[in-house]
């Protein structure tokens, strides 16, 4: 009889305990929420994410994860079925628990490099795809990409072929989770969270772990190999601006017509390239909202109004947290910016970028 109590009361109390313990996880979520609502409601608009940009970021994010998890899975699944041991194959192949849901939950995803790169990436695919259409007398003529990849200039010809392949595997990578096309560096962490997320899941032992972890690495450093950070659009892009080196009596028409073209990264690459910018500094000058910089950067190439004009009548059209009006009040004072007194302002922009973020940085820490 006393055993039966004693039964019951160890019952009770792992059973009080567990509610206990989901009381206690509730109210940290439930704190957790109510921080992240009040962060959320003081922010300034413009630093809000649109529905779009929220939807784009986390396709992107789903699409990297997914496809660097497809290529691991599959070729270390392929070396565990050839050393013998397709039990373990089936295991780590067959488990469907999202890795993604994972690395968020340990918050390797809240990468500042990351993160930027996807937020960029995004506004840059968000503006492209909002560009204003071209007219129905310039539809029925080829695109100035068709043109440059039939140009006389092999080189040329071939860099615009490239850029049309990249767009291409851009789009697939979000219809299919290829395998990710991420700067080298962060493709590099990615890969291997990915391994450790795999490792986990499968929550092995003894020789079994050992066994999953060495071809685990095999295939993630057989990924790493594979990976050709040339064959991004943004490398795709750049490459044709310099193939093309448009002189500076062309260059105005080359910028509008690469917008009307709707090819914002090639709008970009051709900009960053006539000022001395790399890409992704190109890329932020051209998806901010505050477009003073960019106005800066179209006056050092000495841009004239009507390419101005039109560079930010397309720019206002796509995207809606620029204001038509404003730019319009500002057309005569951004024409009036005098080509050198553009190029001095920046000038700072073409510093060596580590020395350019402790400057920065310093600049934040305040004044001894």
């Amino acid at each position: 009889m006393s055993i039966n109590v004693r039964d019951m009361d160890d019952g009770a109390q792992t059973a009080a305990s567990l509610l206990i313990a989901r009381a206690t996880a509730a109210d940290r979520r439930a704190h957790s929420r109510l921080t992240a609502a009040i962060n959320d409601f003081f922010l300034p608009d413009d630093a809000r994410l649109d529905d779009r940009m929220r939807g784009g970021i986390a396709a992107a994010l789903t699409a990297l994860v997914a496809g660097v998890e497809g290529a691991l899975t599959q070729h270390a699944g392929r070396l565990l079925a050839a050393r013998g041991e397709p039990e373990l194959a089936l295991r780590l192949t067959g488990n469907t628990a999202p890795v993604l849901d994972r690395l968020i939950s340990a918050g390797l995803l809240r990468d500042t490099d990351l993160m930027r790169e996807l937020i960029a990436r995004v506004r840059q695919d968000v503006i492209g795809d909002a560009l204003p259409a071209a007219s129905p007398a310039e539809l029925d003529a080829p695109s100035l990409l068709a043109r440059l990849a039939n140009h006389g200039d092999s080189v040329v010809a071939g860099a615009a072929t490239a850029l049309f392949a990249a767009e291409s595997r851009r789009r697939s990578a979000f219809e299919s989770a290829m395998q990710s096309d991420l700067p080298a560096e962060l493709h590099h962490r990615l890969v291997w969270w990915v391994a450790a997320a795999l490792r986990e899941r499968c929550d092995l032992a003894g020789d079994a772990v050992a066994s999953l972890d060495k071809a685990l690495a095999e295939a993630a450093v057989r990924s790493l190999a594979a990976h050709d950070e040339g064959d991004r659009l943004e490398a795709a892009a750049l490459r044709l601006a310099v193939a093309f080196e448009a002189g500076p009596h062309e260059l105005s028409a080359l910028l509008v017509e690469a917008l009307g073209d709707r090819r914002i990264a090639l709008f970009i690459a051709v900009l960053s390239h006539a000022v001395g910018l790399d890409y992704e500094q190109g890329r932020d000058i051209v998806s901010d909202a505050d477009a003073g910089r960019l106005w800066l950067v179209l006056r050092a190439l000495e841009t004239d109004r009507q390419a101005i004009a039109q560079i930010g009548l397309a720019l206002c059209e796509a995207d809606p947290r620029r204001d038509l009006e404003d730019f319009a009040d500002a057309l005569d004072d951004i024409v009036a910016i005098p080509a050198n007194l553009a190029r001095d302002a920046l000038a700072p922009l073409k510093l060596h970028p580590d020395y350019r973020a402790a400057l920065s940085a310093l600049m934040r820490g305040g004044r001894a």
